[in-house]
């Protein structure tokens, strides 16, 4: 199980980016909430013992948005985040992020009245959350859809 990134040495996170195309809106993305400091941010967390990453990363998404779908095996790229552990304190972290092709909203979820969740365009995504890497990211992946890409 991997739990450092290779390229910077960075204790590894796994991440979700769960998205639809709706009838009227186009691309959307799915946000939630930190439980501590309620940043909006995508569902993240801990590589988890006998999963892929990529399966980690559908996990977390339904644990934290109530979201399933296709987890893509293939990671979209990482980002770099910085976060306030519960024990090490503020720590620098390498998210892994997998898209999620969201195909059903659950209306309760385990997470639920911890954390909101929210539909978002792109463009209003990538303005809602506090890192410029990851409104970055979110920007390439609608680049990546628009072409036919994922």
């Amino acid at each position: 199980m991997r739990t450092r990134d290779g390229a910077t040495g960075l204790p590894l996170q796994t991440g979700a980016l769960p998205w639809r195309v709706s009838d009227g809106r186009g691309l959307e993305v799915l946000l939630v909430t930190s439980r501590r400091s309620s940043r909006w941010l995508i569902p993240k967390g801990w590589p988890m013992l006998g999963k892929t990453l990529a399966a980690a990363a559908a996990q977390e998404a339904y644990e934290e948005a109530g979201v399933r779908g296709r987890i893509d095996p293939q990671p979209l790229g990482s980002f770099r985040h910085r976060k306030q552990h519960e024990i090490l304190g503020a720590m620098e972290v390498s998210i892994l992020v997998h898209g999620l092709a969201v195909e059903q909203e659950l209306p309760v979820w385990p997470e639920i009245g911890q954390r909101d969740r929210q539909w978002l365009s792109l463009e209003a995504a990538a303005a809602k959350v506090e890192s410029v890497a990851l409104a970055g990211f979110m920007t390439e992946f609608g680049a990546r859809v628009s072409s036919g890409q994922r």
